[in-house]
């Protein structure tokens, strides 16, 4: 005879990793949801590392009350080492159970699921919630905090814009994104960028860009706008390459963690308050190792393992448009739908 499952009384919710804006709508619809539900709601300090240090605190409807509206996480975030051991893991597990808590929710990147889905093969019923700026999950269309982001980033791209047509020179700014190319993808495109740089598809062809900013001034362009993706990188010295072979005043601007805060989008708060309460669903309902994600229109759970075994790419039909609406070097570029 099987057993019956058991009911689920008291969970947890932490932030880890990097912080997005929008992961305080879904701490704040986690805690309101679970409180809505009956259930005892923890929450987590510092990550991993407030299991580790059992540093948590029992939350109330409260404590969560003007936070929406708030950039970074109230819960703070760490990246923690010790999770990374089995050792770790099984004191992470065992802080759970002497504070009851049978279901945690995980809100962070790839990084955080995977402590995640360490702490389920501990016992602990886990889901997780997708957090990160990166957009670099691939079960997911949507990532709490890209939103926010990017208009944080275009909106900085614009101002840099404007000096640099004053000065009549070239601009290469650098977005976040680690070795994900969305970011910098949607900032070229909103920004209207001349070069668009990728760690997915950039050839390291210093000579193509060369060109396409000569063949711009010749063109009549007063300013060329570069929008380099993190995992490309090295900005400052590719500033001053560019600069000795074309004769035209180069500089770099690396946004960098002012792309992290701020006030969330609407779409941030949305949708981060949905995937928090669909979470405290799904622990509820006695699932465990899923991940909230949004695809085809949908919010839906998809398996952990799944989750951090796909691989995701640079839409080549939104690359593609992207290098079309610049003018530059691919003027021969194909345009194929997926």
């Amino acid at each position: 005879m099987a057993s019956e499952k058991k009911e689920i009384k008291t969970i947890g919710v932490l932030t880890s990793g990097g912080d997005a804006p929008g992961m305080n709508a879904a701490i704040r619809a986690v805690v309101r949801r679970g409180l809505g539900r009956g259930l005892k709601v923890y929450g987590i300090y510092r990550g991993y590392d407030g299991l580790m240090e059992e540093d948590l605190k029992e939350l109330t409807g409260k404590d969560v009350s003007d936070t929406i509206q708030k950039g970074g996480t109230v819960l703070y975030t760490a990246r923690c080492a010790e999770m990374r051991t089995l050792e770790g893991q099984k004191h992470a597990a065992e802080t759970c159970r002497k504070y009851g808590i049978e279901g945690l929710v995980v809100i962070g990147g790839d990084g955080s699921y995977r402590g995640a889905q360490c702490l389920a093969h501990q016992g602990i019923n886990v889901v997780g919630v997708p957090g990160t700026i990166d957009l670099d999950i691939s079960c997911t269309e949507y990532t709490i905090g890209f939103d926010t982001s990017v208009n944080t980033a275009m909106e900085a791209i614009d101002k840099v814009r404007d000096t640099s047509t004053s000065h009549e020179r070239c601009s290469i700014i650098e977005v976040m994104g680690r070795n994900a190319g969305y970011l910098a993808l949607w900032c070229g495109i909103a920004n209207g960028a001349e070069d668009i740089l990728l760690p997915e598809k950039y050839d390291y062809d210093e000579q193509k860009i060369i060109d396409n900013i000569i063949d711009s001034r010749r063109r009549g362009k007063k300013h060329h706008i570069i929008i380099n993706a993190e995992g490309v990188g090295h900005s400052a010295s590719m500033a001053r390459r560019l600069e000795a072979a074309t004769g035209i005043e180069t500089r770099a601007t690396i946004l960098g963690h002012m792309q992290r805060g701020g006030s969330p989008t609407a779409k941030d708060r949305v949708y981060a308050s949905i995937m928090g309460c669909m979470a405290v669903d799904l622990l509820m309902e006695g699932k465990s190792e899923r991940v909230v994600g949004y695809k085809n229109g949908k919010f839906q759970d998809f398996d952990i393992d799944e989750a951090l075994a796909m691989v995701k790419g640079i839409d080549e039909y939104q690359y593609e448009i992207a290098t079309a609406m610049s003018g530059g070097y691919k003027k021969d570029a194909k345009v194929k739908r997926s």
